[in-house]
């Protein structure tokens, strides 16, 4: 049984095998326009930085150099119920340098659509074993984001051999750009 996260609770993965997926359903007449959420992952070494531009996993990137991360591609409208984006990650593959995941949502043009992550419901990251497609955990955003533009909704982290997952939920209003910079 999967194990639902608040905001700043970790727990242990525990599978060596596991896919993130991301959901989400968006309120289209808000703005008169459709929305494109996109999930973005930033693989970090100890200094928490990427650990080289091929480690940006995004709709342009969708594989890691070691073939540990790949991304299932862009979803341009969020329709239907379930995962709209998912990542799969094989931590038998990772690149030793790697110690940190941050998995970040962003909204495409958003400043030009005027749209923001409080037009967005039912958001969640869930982690599930991908042989097994077992639910590990899953953490639901219930805050209101109002003005921002990008959510980093969790990161997975490797401490003393273990690979865990933090529900983080924080919101910023800057767009990947800001997540880029910080993690370059």
């Amino acid at each position: 049984m999967a194990i639902n996260l608040q905001k700043g609770q970790r727990e242990n993965i525990n599978a060596p095998k596991f896919t993130v997926g991301l959901g989400w359903d968006t309120n289209n007449t808000s703005t008169g326009g459709a929305f494109d959420l996109d999930a973005s992952l930033f693989l970090l070494g100890d200094n928490k930085r990427l650990v080289s531009d091929n480690h940006f996993i995004f709709y342009n990137n969708l594989e890691s150099p070691d073939k540990a991360v790949i991304h299932s591609g862009d979803n341009l409208t969020g329709d239907g119920d379930g995962d709209d984006e998912q990542i799969k990650i094989d931590l038998t593959k990772i690149d030793a340098a790697i110690k940190e995941i941050s998995v970040v949502v962003t909204i495409h043009d958003a400043e030009t659509r005027r749209q923001n992550f409080g037009q967005v419901r039912n958001s969640f990251i869930r982690i599930f074993n991908t042989d097994t497609n077992e639910e590990i955990l899953k953490y639901e955003l219930d805050e209101d984001f109002s003005i921002e533009t990008a959510v980093e909704f969790g990161r997975i982290y490797n401490r003393n051999g273990e690979w865990k997952f933090e529900a983080v939920g924080s919101g910023q209003r800057d767009g990947l750009e800001k997540f880029v910079s910080m993690y370059q």
